[in-house]
């Protein structure tokens, strides 16, 4: 079960890890018709959880319940607010987990998630799934250290039945850099034969700032704030805009992301589709959790799982 699935970032990356999707909930039309463009076979339920959680009990004896919980009520950019900011969907995961008793949780979210202001908070979440019979951790990842070309510190809460706990670890960092964003994106900005697409690269030699998605209330079409702009300016990207189509052969200047390429950048596949007009698609992918991050805790975490099912087997 996906909770807030989005565009799909989160959902993809277990997919890749082995887990087949019974139900994804998301309220935001558009990410329901991206996440439905893409896997037609996925039941893509578009509703608030708050409504949602009243018949989640029908989804009981899933192995994995996993989400993207809003991030404002935890963020740096935002008033941190934590339990007292509406837009808080923990409780309302909670309820969903005793309802359906998944054999193990994962739930991502912004780094100020570990805000010495919220340790009472997190505390007591992990409380609170202890007394359902789990065992949880939280760690920092950087999406950077799992081959995505972007520094995007996310926060990972795992929360897995307690026979089966013993069994997970955290994924271990790839040994290498991830590509700079020159390399991931030299194609897609020469498509249009642009003369100025191989300078281009060689000077974005480094992986992308955080991408930043903004909210139906706050955020357009940009790449971020002044400081994240000039992050991008340094890579000879103008983060002011994004753009509607890839430069052509005789533009110059700095040029401006598309979605797609964006899209990329948060470690998307390029037959990935997001639908919607220019900023809702774009407010999908800034907001989604990297799909290879995804990939890498999923995977462990199936093979906790399956370690106890083995053992218990054996036993």
């Amino acid at each position: 079960m996906e909770l807030c699935a989005g565009a799909g970032g989160q959902a993809f990356g277990l997919e890749q890890a082995g887990f087949d999707h019974s139900v994804l909930i998301a309220i935001d039309a558009h990410c329901c018709a991206t996440l439905r463009a893409n896997r037609p076979s996925w039941n893509v339920i578009e509703d608030d959880l708050r409504i949602f959680k009243e018949r989640a009990a029908t989804f009981a004896g899933i192995d994995l319940l996993a989400g993207g919980l809003p991030c404002p009520p935890f963020s740096v950019a935002g008033k941190q607010l934590g339990p007292a900011d509406e837009r808080n969907m923990f409780p309302d995961a909670i309820d969903i987990i005793a309802a359906t008793r998944p054999r193990a949780v994962m739930i991502e979210n912004v780094r100020g998630f570990l805000g010495a202001v919220f340790q009472d908070y997190r505390e007591g979440l992990k409380r609170q799934l202890e007394k359902i019979g789990y065992k949880t951790e939280w760690r920092l990842l950087n999406a950077s250290d799992f081959g995505v070309p972007q520094l995007r510190p996310r926060v990972v809460i795992v929360a897995i039945e307690k026979p089966s706990a013993e069994h997970f670890d955290w994924p271990t960092p790839q040994p290498h850099n991830p590509a700079t964003v020159g390399a991931v994106l030299r194609e897609l900005i020469g498509a249009n034969g642009w003369r100025g697409a191989s300078a281009w690269a060689k000077r974005a030699d480094e992986i992308a700032p955080t991408i930043v998605g903004g909210s139906k209330k706050h955020g357009g079409p940009d790449l971020g704030p002044t400081r994240a702009r000039a992050a991008w300016a340094a890579l000879g990207v103008n983060g002011k805009t994004v753009a509607e189509e890839v430069p052509e052969a005789d533009f110059v200047g700095m040029p401006r992301l598309t979605v797609e390429m964006v899209a990329r950048i948060q470690g998307f596949p390029a037959d990935w589709q997001f639908t919607g007009r220019k900023t809702a698609a774009y407010r999908q992918v800034g907001n989604a959790f990297p799909p290879p991050v995804a990939r890498a805790v999923g995977e462990n975490v199936k093979a906790a799982l399956t370690a106890r099912h083995i053992y218990a087997l054996s036993a």
